[in-house]
């Protein structure tokens, strides 16, 4: 029987742009208390996160668990220059961080190299899931904690009705596929991890769920909604996606939406935590 021949990674639908990179760190402050609450880190002294980037999970990680050293890993040696100087200058980061360029489809480390993992919003950009989170398994210490948080894009839900908005987002999901990746791999976290032999596994679904209870946090995070659906309008124009009045449609629907005192956005994504055997 032959084998499936496997998906390619072949590209990053965001960019690697500076203003990607400054985007990356606004993401990651604006949702660390959605990601970072009540992590299990705390005995935790060397960890690697796979796909860290521009170092923006890893700033808030070295701020939270003093006692961390972190060992980075990510393809893009151009997110890792942005890294090394963000970290730079961070009081509470010296001499507690390194970074690699390296595939995470084979990590330069030995086994039990690692007392932790941490892999925020990367799973939905390598078509091979399951064999990073082998790898990652491979370098942890029997009894160390993996935190794997990613998206589920299927469940992403706006109040008025905006047909641009949903085209955008379909479109977005496709391209994302093209280019090797999964936007819905928050809903398979709990079998990715059990079929790579890690144990004690809890997938917390976290709903993000705004309407007139919150009018505040809910105008915030349109404006951040925005930007990320807008942070893929190039790529996705160049590969022929999307036309320019699709883009300009879904601009003028999330200002109505934002405007609308009925407005309603609704999202969840997936924090799955297990430990290593």
């Amino acid at each position: 029987m032959a084998n499936k021949t496997k998906r390619e990674t072949t590209g990053y639908l965001h960019g690697f742009t500076h203003e990607e990179q400054d985007r990356l760190y606004h993401q990651a402050r604006f949702l660390e208390h959605r990601v970072h609450e009540g992590l299990p880190f705390r005995r935790s002294r060397r960890m690697l996160e796979i796909g860290c980037g521009v170092g923006a999970q890893t700033d808030i990680l070295l701020r939270r668990f003093p006692d961390l050293h972190i060992t980075g890993v990510d393809a893009s040696g151009t997110n890792l220059e942005r890294a090394s100087k963000h970290l730079h200058g961070l009081p509470w980061a010296k001499r507690r961080w390194e970074l690699h360029v390296g595939d995470a489809l084979k990590l330069g480390f030995d086994a039990d190299s690692f007392d932790a993992a941490f892999l925020c919003w990367i799973l939905e950009h390598v078509s091979d899931p399951t064999s990073v989170l082998s790898e990652a398994r491979r370098v942890l210490r029997p009894g160390s904690p993996i935190v794997v948080t990613e998206v589920l894009n299927a469940t992403f839900f706006l109040e008025p009705y905006s047909p641009h908005t949903l085209d955008y987002w379909k479109a977005f999901n496709e391209h994302q596929i093209a280019l090797g990746g999964d936007p819905f791999v928050g809903a398979k976290l709990g079998n990715l991890l059990q079929t790579v032999g890690f144990r004690d596994i809890v997938c917390d679904v976290r709903p993000i769920h705004l309407d007139n209870r919150t009018p505040g946090e809910r105008a915030e995070f349109l404006q951040f909604w925005t930007d990320l659906l807008l942070s893929g309008a190039t790529s996705m124009q160049k590969a022929g996606k999307i036309k320019p009045a699709t883009v300009r449609g879904m601009q003028t629907e999330l200002q109505i939406v934002a405007h609308d005192p009925n407005a309603v956005f609704f999202f969840s994504f997936v924090q799955a935590r297990a430990t290593a055997y």
